[in-house]
């Protein structure tokens, strides 16, 4: 599309997260959506990738016939396998579907570094499968074998067949509205939702001092995945800011049931994967868990808590709600400089 000539600079009233002023130029200042500048700087703060932590003991663990169950074995690489999908769906919906509908500069600027880490994301997975040798066509390909894994998947992809779209574009009420039923699918669930059973088996390991190279690689794409879900909350509530009128009554039911749908498929991928329960977590306290975390994501856009339940797994919130005293980067090679400040 040609560029307009004009001789008006950028208007910050009329800046939105979509359908504001023209895109096509990276003009941060003057600047309105400051989350989203807070984020990038965070994210670049934060950088980290794969090849720095040692895999030595996760390799002498995983080849020791006798230093991890049967059952701890499935559940690595059942965790590993969910977790190969979800980020690539996640990077797909960030380059192929969002980015181009974006019209903050800003929010442009975060998603870029955002998608980056994605892809850091996906070399982790790769990293810990080629350092174990595991068979990497039943990782990969868990997706497309594992019923609760690809309930999960086709879930978050029916959300996207609309903004996937070619000829999609913002600017009709219902087409705005379709967006941010995406973003709210792509926030919540995907990224608020949908990781945190995962989540709570690797730190499982960590805690029991059992892979803690692949853990501690974990920790860093949770510490990435709670920024993503921070950020896309925000731009959720700036959306409803600028434009109430998609926030109906009708609207809002609909993501709360779509967030109690996920919930339902979440802590159902627990309990099928880990019939047995695992380092103490069994199947009630799995679903307690992923419905106080739906709760969660819910209060933060102002929707009412469905469950209204507690944490049964009170050491993920230390491992979540982390404080920046803790140095997560003390086994990284010391010349390194950018992973010296955690901020989550």
């Amino acid at each position: 599309m040609p560029i307009e000539k004009t001789s008006t600079p950028v208007d910050i009233n009329k800046r939105r997260i979509i359908n504001g002023e023209d895109a096509d130029v990276m003009q941060l200042y003057p600047m309105k959506h400051t989350f989203a500048w807070e984020a990038y700087n965070v994210g670049n703060a934060n950088h980290w990738l794969p090849t720095e932590i040692s895999m030595q003991r996760d390799i002498e663990h995983w080849k020791s016939p006798t230093f991890l169950t049967p059952e701890e074995r499935e559940a690595f690489q059942t965790v590993l396998g969910f977790f190969t999908t979800a980020d690539s769906i996640a990077a797909n919906n960030i380059v192929i579907a969002f980015y181009k509908h974006i019209s903050s500069p800003e929010c442009r600027m975060y998603m870029l570094r955002q998608a980056y880490e994605e892809a850091i994301h996906t070399h982790a997975y790769q990293y810990i499968v080629e350092s174990l040798a595991l068979d990497e066509g039943k990782i990969f390909n868990m997706y497309r074998e594992v019923d609760a894994i690809y309930n999960k998947a086709s879930f978050v992809l029916t959300f996207n067949e609309g903004i996937f779209n070619p000829e999609f574009k913002t600017g009709t009420f219902e087409n705005d509205q379709k967006f941010l039923e995406n973003m709210c699918v792509f926030a919540l669930i995907l990224e608020g939702i949908f990781f945190y059973s995962s989540f709570a088996v690797m730190f499982g390991f960590q805690r029991q001092n059992k892979m803690m190279g692949s853990a501690e690689q974990i920790q860093y794409i949770m510490r990435d995945e709670s920024q993503h879900l921070n950020f896309g909350i925000n731009m959720i509530n700036t959306i409803k800011e600028e434009q109430p009128e998609l926030w109906t009554p009708e609207f809002q039911q609909h993501i709360v049931n779509l967030v109690r749908e996920a919930a339902t498929l979440e802590y159902t991928y627990a309990q099928t994967v880990f019939p047995k329960g695992i380092f103490g977590m069994n199947a009630e306290g799995f679903k307690q868990y992923i419905e106080y975390i739906a709760d969660r994501r819910l209060s933060r856009v102002g929707l009412p808590l469905q469950f209204n339940v507690t944490n049964p797994f009170p050491w993920m919130s230390e491992a979540i709600d982390l404080s920046k005293e803790k140095n997560f980067f003390e086994t990284r090679v010391t010349e390194y400089q950018t992973g010296g400040t955690l901020d989550w």
